[in-house]
């Protein structure tokens, strides 16, 4: 995933080009660590933009993936969601844009949901997974990152794992730890199989 390169960025889903590629969403509330996760995954500083401020990421942005400059894969950050700054129009649309996205996209392979431990799963959180539940039982591939982990002890991650397991609907479930590099090749390893299937 090192080879990951900024492809595009779009505002609406009409201007997302049907690239032909499996495509892995990552998706989670504002301030869940989606773009450090993506950043750490590529062992990349700045691809995705991680920011101190919560909701800076308005655009769906598309990131290639492969060998010898051949894409055989793309990664797409999708805006964060809940964060209180954030005009409540402004969600609305995002929220349409990402149901959308998430329901209609024919290239998606998987979706990787960023969700703080700490916090668990939001309102917003739980209709997301609603939003993609007959996908996955189409067979969609789903993950659930808990970021954050090193913020754990063994007993809260263990029971994090539990709660969250419960709550994915069949879908996997991995402690990540972006600092402490805690699951980064696990949840990688998943990403490849998702989009190399004859491979793995």
């Amino acid at each position: 995933m090192h080879t990951a390169h900024f492809l595009l960025s779009s505002p609406r889903l009409d201007t997302l080009p049907p690239l032909g590629l499996p495509e892995i969403a990552f998706v989670g509330r504002s301030n869940a660590g989606k773009s450090t996760a993506i950043n750490t995954l590529t062992q990349q500083k700045r691809l995705a933009f991680a920011s101190k401020t919560p909701g800076r990421t308005q655009h769906i942005n598309l990131f290639g993936v492969g060998k010898g400059q051949v894409d055989d894969a793309v990664l797409a950050d999708l805006p964060g969601y809940g964060y209180a700054a954030v005009p409540r129009e402004a969600k609305l649309r995002w929220q349409r844009v990402m149901g959308n996205y998430l329901m209609t996209r024919e290239q998606l392979s998987g979706v990787v949901l960023m969700c703080d431990p700490r916090l668990g799963m939001t309102e917003l959180d739980e209709v997301l997974l609603e939003v993609i539940r007959p996908r996955v039982e189409q067979g969609l591939n789903f993950l659930v990152l808990l970021t954050k982990a090193d913020k754990l002890t063994r007993a809260e991650a263990n029971k994090a794992l539990s709660i969250a397991r419960l709550q994915a609907g069949g879908g996997e479930v991995r402690l990540f730890s972006a600092l402490k590099k805690q699951g980064v090749d696990e949840a990688a390893e998943i990403i490849w199989r998702w989009t190399h299937p004859d491979a793995a």
